[in-house]
């Protein structure tokens, strides 16, 4: 399988993405430039990393989602590319309106980098690799994961099975606990927590790998 990253100035966990990738696929992501104005025709899946695009200037992700690679990526997502936005690359995926709501500054001002317990929601193509409900340990790195919308969005990304992944503990101030959710035809995940850092033993666990193989599994090799 054929996939992309996405780096941006002051992306710092673009590589641990394409390490990630690449052990689950067998094959070397392209490394695709902010001010690309395409995206490679062959890939399958394109990865948002997470960072501090543009140092997280205006508001985390903003100046990002108005990059000429994002014009790219929001045109071959609505086409049904499948596109994983991890902790900045949420925020991201958020300023350009592929995903509702906003991420705003964790509720007690404070940067959360531990290991957090998470639940898996509703089914998806990114969610294949696991049993729902099922609990996982992540790792989280982020001052501004607290995901916010209004009360009737709320509503409708659980109604329509939307929300992914929730804390199972208090980490941020996220509405309703939400740490991922997908788009409504369900080829966008955003998410805080960074399965890429959790996809070998020497990470402390394997939870975060299960997410790319089963990825794999819905969009082919």
């Amino acid at each position: 399988m054929k996939t992309a990253v996405i780096v941006f100035p002051g992306s710092n966990c673009d590589r641990d993405l394409a390490v990630a990738l690449e052990a689950v696929t067998g094959t070397a992501p392209a490394m695709v430039w902010h001010g690309d104005a395409a995206l490679p025709d062959d890939i399958a899946l394109v990865a948002v990393p997470g960072g501090f695009s543009y140092g997280d200037y205006l508001r985390s992700g903003a100046i990002a989602a108005r990059s000429p690679v994002m014009r790219a990526v929001v045109e071959r997502a609505n086409d049904g590319l499948p596109v994983l936005g991890v902790c900045n690359g949420f925020q991201v995926l958020t300023e350009t309106g592929l995903l509702p709501g906003a991420l705003m500054r964790n509720d007690g001002l404070n940067f959360v980098c531990r290991d957090v317990a998470l639940k898996v929601e509703g089914a998806s193509r990114f969610t294949g690799g696991y049993e729902p409900g099922e609990r996982i340990t992540v790792p989280v790195a982020h001052h501004d994961g607290n995901y916010f919308a209004g009360a009737d969005t709320l509503d409708r990304v659980e109604g329509e099975g939307q929300v992914a992944f929730r804390y199972a503990e208090r980490v941020n101030g996220s509405a309703r606990d939400i740490a991922g959710i997908v788009n409504a035809r369900g080829n966008v995940l955003g998410m805080m927590p960074h399965p890429e850092r959790r996809i070998e033993a020497a990470h402390g666990g394997t939870d975060g790998r299960r997410l790319f193989e089963g990825l794999l599994a819905t969009v082919g090799a």
